[in-house]
């Protein structure tokens, strides 16, 4: 009797298994409303909104919403949209809308911008694309396109006006309607300017220096566009912050001044003379100027190499007069 229940509850437990498993993959395979589905292209099918859709899965049912959009459609719709397609008892799972997301790819202002700038620069002759500033008379707003799309916007007609600055441009862009752009473009230049007030004689240093673009047309044609090239000159006169600077405005820092005391140095092989002396003029490494020679009491010629140094030529020769610090060098100290 024992055995008998025994095999009683195999049998059962057996046919319990057997109920339950088909019924799990049952529920595993049958057509469940999606909560949310991205497409492609014009059109939702079945597949977009509804898993396990079958053989109907690639049957269209709605229009997409807009590129890059995202649209609402009730499980109602759905259910109804399905049903004319012998689709019967569609699990909504509680889901009362589905949001429907059309996929796209962005073209951004920038993206749209850039053709015209570029044409600009290459058709009318106006500088480079990067120095070209496009004013527009109404903002470019993102375009969206198919994500298969991968080719950007080019010019399809464009015309510029030099006397008023005005240009007028339809941009084709692939995937989507042309756009016609107009405006104003503005030619920059990039100049150097300064940070702080430099007082007369005042070195430029790396510090002082700023990079600032300014309209082409209200900028002086001989302003410096290279900082480096600035870098260790001096101020020729008071200098304002925001200031081009112009060749005319900068020198060479001056390494000796009007009445300096000043060491005068002459050079032959194996001898260096050095004696005082009094300038007569200003000057900056590399000029000639005029000094006198406190020992000789003569006006004598030099250039100046250093602060308070000057170095005298071969024809200066009243320098070795008497008073001079003499020094020798090489083989003539050795024979003295």
């Amino acid at each position: 009797m024992i055995r008998t229940l025994a095999i009683a509850l195999a049998a059962a437990a057996t046919l319990a298994t057997s109920t339950v498993l088909p019924a799990a993959a049952s529920d595993q395979s049958k057509p469940r409303l999606k909560a949310a589905a991205t497409v492609t292209g014009d059109i939702v099918r079945v597949g977009d909104l509804v898993s396990h859709a079958g053989v109907i899965a690639s049957v269209p049912i709605f229009r997409s919403p807009d590129l890059g959009t995202t649209g609402v459609v009730s499980a109602a719709a759905v259910v109804a949209a399905v049903r004319a397609h012998a689709l019967i008892g569609l699990d909504t799972g509680g889901v009362q809308d589905v949001l429907v997301t059309r996929a796209s790819r962005a073209i951004a202002p920038k993206e749209i911008e850039a053709p015209v700038a570029e044409g600009l620069s290459k058709q009318y002759g106006l500088g480079k694309p990067k120095d070209l500033t496009l004013r527009f008379d109404y903002d470019v707003q993102p375009v969206q396109v198919e994500p298969t799309v991968t080719a950007g916007p080019r010019i399809k007609r464009l015309t510029y006006n030099p006397d008023t600055t005005r240009f007028d441009a339809v941009v084709a862009i692939p995937g989507a309607r042309a756009l016609r752009l107009t405006g104003h473009v503005t030619v920059m230049k990039e100049i150097v300017t300064l940070a702080r007030s430099v007082a007369r004689g005042d070195t430029i240093k790396q510090d002082d220096v700023v990079m600032t673009r300014r309209p082409q047309r209200r900028t002086p044609t001989d302003a410096i566009t290279d900082s480096a090239s600035v870098i260790g000159l001096a101020a020729r006169r008071g200098l304002q912050p925001g200031q081009p600077l112009r060749n005319t405005d900068l020198m060479k820092p001056k390494l000796v001044h009007r009445r300096e005391v000043v060491t005068l140095i002459y050079n032959v092989p194996g001898i260096r003379l050095t004696v005082r002396g009094r300038a007569a003029e200003d000057g900056a490494r590399g000029d000639m100027i005029s000094v006198f020679n406190e020992q000789t009491k003569r006006v004598v010629h030099g250039v100046v190499v250093g602060p308070s140094r000057v170095m005298l030529g071969d024809g200066e020769t009243q320098v070795a007069d008497t008073g001079g610090n003499l020094q020798t060098t090489g083989a003539l100290g050795a024979a003295r």
